[in-house]
């Protein structure tokens, strides 16, 4: 482990080149194309042998997989959720890093490839495979497909699952499954002054609308949610709007609540066809959830070890919270997973997103023991609070 150590303490410099060289190269979801290129050019670079891009735009990087029957895989997605696609705006101020996606989940990425590396260089021994994978579409309408396509490619071997994604603070151990619809509101339309009285697909839009907020979710101890994230329809000021549209999701921790929510939003809906409104409904999103407190030994084996890898690390102990991320993907198969962020920073979503630069360093070293400790069973002692 000695090495490890010096490798990290060396690479600092490596690792902030790295990283603002992907901070500036646009990756929308489902237009990953100039960030997965770069990816897989970098390892070859490197020494890394056998990587390659598959079908969803994921970079992969088998590492012993041939010696190996089980694996692990370890990810950190190259979407942001920014539709540039042009060069990204970088600062740096104050020793804090500034460019959209800086956090979510660029570092992320420039550290799995920092360790994907030093694996390639000095070829450690291993119980396992071990899968790099930087992956595509985690945002928005990606719709997972990246880590769809990965966990379908390793299901067989897969013994446990790790997504970098985000910052240190908390560890995602159960998931947080979604459904997401285009809703569209269809009338005649007309001119506002000749026509005037015939129904306005806007005005019926925003009756649906109202009847969705004074929904209650279930109270059943998980945590669900809805919103209508945009809205759309109409021609000008002087028409009746003849269309009109919007983009609603729910989300919950619950495999029930999210059928619950499910059944009363299409009654909802049916409601208003049976009284006239021509409304057309379209699943464009749907993340699954998992088994929230699962009792799974190799889960909670997994959660400990990124516990008490970031105590050891930082002097800190993060908490558990539920989220959506790639690991969505294992969780509703029941495999081992779990999501961690390996900087600090804030902003995430935005165009002002930052990270402190100082921070990678923990990140580089929590990254390396992860992936190290779960490729070759060590086992960390019990985190304790002092």
């Amino acid at each position: 482990m000695e090495h490890l150590e010096i490798y990290i303490e060396e690479n600092q410099d490596m690792l902030y080149k790295l990283l603002w060289e992907l901070c500036h190269i646009p990756a929308p979801s489902h237009h990953e194309e100039k960030r997965a290129e770069f990816c897989r050019r970098w390892l070859e670079e490197q020494g890394a042998k056998g990587v390659f891009i598959d079908d969803a735009l994921n970079v992969i990087y088998p590492y012993a997989c041939d010696k190996h029957k089980e694996a692990v895989l370890f990810m950190a997605h190259m979407d942001t959720v920014f539709p540039d696609m042009e060069l990204m705006d970088v600062q740096v101020r104050d020793g804090k890093l500034f460019a959209p996606g800086a956090g979510d989940d660029t570092a992320n990425v420039a550290i799995l490839l920092m360790i994907a590396r030093y694996f390639a260089i000095y070829t450690p021994k291993t119980s396992y495979g071990v899968i790099f994978a930087a992956n595509s579409c985690e945002e928005g309408l990606g719709n997972l497909k990246g880590s769809i396509a990965l966990v379908k490619r390793y299901q067989k071997r897969l013994r446990q699952v790790v997504s970098f994604d985000g910052y240190i603070d908390e560890i995602c151990n159960c998931a947080v499954g979604s459904m997401r619809y285009q809703v569209e509101v269809k009338t005649e339309g007309g001119h506002s002054y000749f026509d005037f009285g015939r129904p306005n697909a806007i005005v019926y839009l925003s009756h649906i609308i109202e009847e969705i907020y004074r929904y209650q979710v279930p109270e059943d101890g998980s945590k669900t949610t809805y919103n209508v994230g945009c809205i759309s329809g109409g021609t000008s000021v002087n028409s009746i709007a003849g269309q009109a549209g919007m983009l609603y999701e729910f989300r919950s921790d619950s495999r029930d609540s999210m059928q619950i929510v499910k059944k009363d939003f299409e009654e909802l809906i049916d409601k208003f066809r049976q009284a006239g409104t021509e409304v057309t409904v379209e699943l464009v999103g749907e993340r699954p959830c998992g088994v929230k407190d699962s009792k799974n030994p190799k889960q909670k084996a997994l959660e400990e070890l990124c516990q008490n890898v970031i105590w050891k690390r930082t002097g800190r102990l993060p908490g558990f919270t539920s989220a959506s991320t790639d690991c969505n993907i294992p969780f509703s198969l029941g495999i081992p997973a779990a999501t961690i962020g390996l900087c600090t920073g804030g902003g995430a979503h935005t165009r002002q997103e930052w990270i402190l630069i100082d921070s990678l360093k923990d990140g580089f070293g929590i990254a390396a023991d992860i992936i190290l400790a779960a490729a070759t069973s060590r086992v960390y002692e019990r985190a304790t609070v002092t």
